[in-house]
């Protein structure tokens, strides 16, 4: 029996939804038996590979890099999960929409600075002008919301997944929780 391939990915988030996947705890190793970790930030494969089952979206995007990351995740994907609140509404990370790129990262890098108060050009994200939810770039098939979502409620995903079901969530998990 071929196994489910799962990929993960973190965008502009806190990585809350990949410690609520963690959390389903001893139902991970039978988990493995059925899935195999293909790309995820619990890994070290560098490159998003071809021939994805699944891919569970955590984050919004709000940069160059995170744009590139759920174009290819979603060209390479049959099922793409938006993961948590991050991802299907933006949430936190989108909080800063409503100033300007420029007075965000002024604000960031040099107004609460104490040392080397300069917005950083090389080596990091160039962020876009505003955070989005990934639905805003990309098709997504299922919305699993939370901050995090509840780890039975991944568990249960995923295994409707595995048995060629749509996840039932109704009154399993909620925004903000």
């Amino acid at each position: 029996m071929n196994r489910l391939r799962l990929a993960t990915a973190w965008l502009d988030g806190c990585s809350g939804c990949h410690m609520s996947l963690l959390d389903i705890d001893e139902k991970l190793v039978e988990l493995s038996e059925k899935i195999e970790l293909v790309y995820s930030p619990l890994v070290d494969f560098k490159v998003i590979p071809e021939n994805i089952d699944v891919a569970l979206i955590e984050g919004a995007v709000s940069s160059e890099a995170d744009r590139e990351e759920i174009f290819i995740l979603r060209a390479r994907s049959a099922i793409l999960v938006s993961f948590g609140d991050c991802a299907v509404t933006a949430n936190v990370p989108g909080m800063r929409n409503k100033f300007s790129l420029e007075d965000t990262l002024s604000r960031s890098y040099v107004e609460n600075a104490t040392l080397g108060k300069c917005i950083p050009l090389d080596n990091v994200p160039k962020l876009l002008e505003y955070a989005k939810p990934v639905h805003e770039y990309v098709k997504v098939d299922y919305f699993l919301p939370g901050c995090p979502p509840p780890a039975g409620v991944i568990l249960s995903t995923l295994t409707d997944l595995l048995n060629g079901r749509l996840p039932a969530i109704e009154g399993k998990t909620r925004f903000g929780a």
